[in-house]
């Protein structure tokens, strides 16, 4: 692969990783109300499910989401549900008021793995990002380069995650103030991007 293959590949997974979307809502979010470790299982789960999207990527799997719309649909109807539910349960838990040092209703680190993971998996865009961008970047007869180029995306989340979570830790104090909006408002963008991503044609 030739240093200007791999440095565009870079500045587009770049691109894809600070672009604010779902995974950077629910990484703030915890972080704003959970605390650090939390968002940092966060950071862990999206990456151990984009690194299940990646591999079945690199094997041909994830071909399936193109070559079949109800594939597709099943995958995406699933983590619109899956994001509603999320929402839905966190605006329920908001509708008592709560202490500003008492912590949100995330059970463990753990939980948060586990929501990254699914959240993730349920969303069928990543296999899709894996499947018409990789091919596009990889040499000719040279398949191994597939897992540098999965190394590079994940990587760039490993290290701009870590900083979002910084700077958000830093203003928690104050946001924490006005956390029962906080928490609903974020609770309420979860519900949409679920709607969205059950709204959205392939």
């Amino acid at each position: 692969m030739s240093a200007t293959a791999l440095l565009s590949f870079t500045f587009v997974a770049l691109l894809t990783v600070v672009t604010p979307g779902l995974e950077t809502l629910l990484v703030l979010r915890t972080a704003l109300l959970v605390g650090r470790r939390a968002a940092m299982g966060v950071v862990v789960g999206s990456t151990l499910g984009c690194l299940v999207w990646a591999t079945a990527g690199l094997v041909g799997l994830t071909a399936l989401l193109q070559a079949s719309e109800l594939a597709y649909d099943v995958v995406r109807w699933l983590g619109a549900g899956y994001l509603v539910y999320l929402g839905i349960k966190a605006l329920w838990a908001s509708r008592r008021p709560a202490e500003l040092d008492e912590p949100a209703p995330v059970p463990s680190v753990r939980a948060a793995v586990r929501v990254g993971v699914l959240t993730n998996l349920l969303n069928p865009k990543p296999g899709v990002f894996y499947v018409s961008l990789l091919p596009q970047f990889l040499p000719v007869g040279q398949p191994a380069w597939g897992a540098v180029l999965v190394a590079v995306h994940l990587g760039i989340g490993l290290l701009w995650f870590p900083v979002l979570i910084t700077a958000a830790g830093r203003a928690r104090a104050l946001l924490l103030r006005q956390r029962v909006l906080l928490d609903r408002l974020s609770a309420s963008a979860l519900i949409a991007f679920g709607l969205k991503t059950a709204a959205d044609a392939r």
